[in-house]
């Protein structure tokens, strides 16, 4: 296994078959390895196999909460470009929560899926935050279960975007968004080049 793998200090130990189980996720590529594979193996199959959707996919529930919804801001930032007073509002509120997750950044967030316009796509970054402890939200919504998966499907979908925003170099992209979730798994910022984890 290569040494890409190692280090992950930020993913849980659990087997990705248990973790998939708990978002009600199936991936698309057939796993080889047993059922109580760690992340490692598995990671290292998908990259063997050249699964980048699947790998994705993984990532997205490998990620804790708040790594998770900084890997998804980050492929907003591919597209959308440095920090302006443009920027749409649900990805200013996102990357406020990353730095602060406090109940009223994610109140925030929340309340910039409400007044977001119909096309814009870093509203998944903010739904990663709404679902980010795995309830409804803060407050009041705070006693219900979000969907299963829900935050780790916003987070993907956010890196599918940006892959589709990106078509014109897709497959170098992809590998890129993959790198950037392992070095942000080995605690780092994911600030990384095509190749260097």
């Amino acid at each position: 296994m290569s040494d890409k793998f190692q280090g992950l200090v930020k993913f849980p130990g659990d087997p990705v078959a248990k973790l998939l189980a708990r978002c009600n996720v199936i991936l698309k590529t057939r796993i080889d390895a047993p059922a109580s594979a760690p992340a490692a193996v598995v990671l290292s199959e998908l990259t063997e196999k050249r699964a980048m959707i699947d790998l994705l996919r993984l990532l997205a529930i490998l990620l804790p909460p708040r790594e998770r919804v900084w890997w998804a801001c980050m492929a907003a930032r591919d597209y959308i470009g440095p920090r302006s007073e443009d920027d749409p509002p649900a990805l200013t509120a996102s990357e406020a929560w990353v730095y602060n997750p406090s109940e009223e950044n994610r109140n925030a967030a929340r309340m910039t899926l409400d007044h977001a316009y119909v096309d814009d796509d870093t509203v998944h970054c903010a739904t990663a935050v709404l679902y980010a402890d795995g309830t409804l939200g803060p407050g009041d919504l705070a006693q219900y279960p979000a969907p299963a998966g829900a935050a780790e499907a916003a987070a993907f979908a956010m890196n599918m975007v940006a892959l589709g925003e990106l078509s014109d170099r897709f497959e170098e992209h992809g590998w890129l968004l993959i790198d950037r979730a392992l070095d942000i798994g080995r605690g780092g910022n994911g600030k990384v080049r095509l190749g260097e984890a």
